[in-house]
């Protein structure tokens, strides 16, 4: 992923040829980030259901016959910060990614600048987008949204999920078969927890308001960042010991063994301030981030096994922006999850933990335009027509049917 400035784009170069047609845009608008998911065709081909062949001219589709088109393309993933918005809203202008006057295989595109939409801000910003570009916010529930977005990428998309120990990524098999019931947290501005059952079964059943906007929010005031991001290098520079209070210091550098705390443990986040003669001023701002994140980290991973514990739920799905996938942020959260669990549960994150709201709003156009009734990414080359990949840089290379 990159920074581009005012926005954070996940691919830099975005190639709109004659071949590439766009459509089909979704957004996730949250209090700190807007995050969006957009489709671009590459390719198309008609599977005609009542019949052996594999494809037929498309203008032989008919209505009420029984057919599949193949459209093969890209998703898209790219976000911006909410308070820059009109950044956000030039980016769709200058790819018309508004005006979906594209027809697939026959079947015939919205006539209407109608886009799905996600999170506070589809309802905050509502005139903003029909003002500046004639858009109308199809408004998708937000929790409705993450679970629909985050079930797709674990039942979908191979290595969406890992776990991550010692400073590396371990890839998880999913079980389709065995998914439910799971913990998904959900790391934005603030934080939310839910308990998923099966498809678009959900109860909200906890959260914090201590998450991503908090970190944010103080590492601005006390370290003066510009970014999200230049926040979260600053901490990976940091050294919290400098600030938080460890169980060595209170207990002359010894570990506290008969309540299982390590000298290394800590006490008391931003503890050693108390005691310390220092101004702000005095403190490296890279410590500062540091120990604020291990505190917000750590206060999420103990928050988020305590309500899987309350429930007896074995699985925990870490999404949401927040992570950023920083090592030091999964790193934290893992060891809070092990450490509470006495080992027996283990924190697992998505490589697009950040979109799932608006692959989940994405998503809901089925309900609407029957398009897509299934989005597939490749597992792996086969001879299954449902073939795509997905790469790291934020492109899912996939599959969608629509059925006439």
């Amino acid at each position: 992923m990159e920074g581009g400035g005012d926005r954070i784009e996940e691919e830099v170069t975005i190639v709109n040829s004659p071949a590439d047609q766009i459509s089909h845009l979704a957004l996730d608008i949250g209090g700190s980030l807007i995050k969006m998911v957009y489709f671009s065709t590459s390719r198309e081909q008609l599977i005609d259901n009542t019949q052996n062949n594999s494809s037929r001219d498309s203008n032989e589709v008919s209505k009420g016959s029984k057919k599949r088109c193949l459209i093969n393309g890209r998703l898209y993933f790219i976000m911006f910060e909410t308070s820059k918005i009109n950044e956000c809203l030039d980016f769709i202008a200058s790819k018309q990614l508004h005006n979906r006057g594209v027809h697939h295989c026959g079947f015939p595109a919205s006539d209407t600048n109608t886009i799905k939409a996600t999170g506070g801000g589809a309802f905050r910003f509502a005139d903003l987008f029909k003002e500046k570009l004639g858009i109308i916010l199809d408004k998708v529930e937000e929790m409705s949204s993450l679970v629909s977005g985050v079930n797709f990428l674990l039942k979908a998309v191979p290595s969406e999920a890992f776990t991550y120990e010692n400073g590396k990524r371990n890839y998880v098999q999913i079980d389709h078969n065995d998914l439910y019931p799971y913990l998904l947290v959900n790391i934005g501005s603030g934080v939310s927890m839910i308990k998923v059952d099966g498809d678009g079964k959900y109860e909200r059943v906890s959260g914090t308001s201590v998450g991503g906007g908090t970190f944010w929010g103080l590492g601005k005031l006390l370290t003066k960042c510009k970014s999200f991001d230049d926040l979260l290098e600053m901490s990976h520079r940091g050294n919290n010991r400098v600030i938080d209070m460890l169980v060595g210091d209170i207990y002359g550098g010894m570990d506290y063994l008969k309540i299982g705390l390590s000298s290394t443990t800590i006490a008391s986040s931003f503890g050693k301030a108390v005691s310390e003669n220092k101004e702000l001023e005095e403190y490296k701002p890279e410590d500062v981030a540091r120990s604020l994140l291990r505190m917000i980290s750590n206060n999420i991973g103990q928050i988020a096994y305590l309500n899987a514990l309350r429930f007896g739920l074995k699985k925990i799905f870490f999404g949401g922006y927040f992570i950023r996938g920083h090592a030091y942020t999964m790193d934290t959260i893992s060891v809070a999850v092990d450490f509470w669990s006495k080992g027996e549960a283990k924190a697992m994150f998505l490589r697009h933990e950040g979109f799932l709201g608006a692959l989940g709003a994405f998503m809901n156009y089925e309900a609407v335009e029957g398009f897509p009734n299934s989005v597939c990414p490749i597992r792996e080359k086969t001879s299954n027509p449902f073939v795509g990949d997905l790469n790291d840089n934020g492109i899912i290379e996939c599959c969608v049917q629509a059925t006439s």
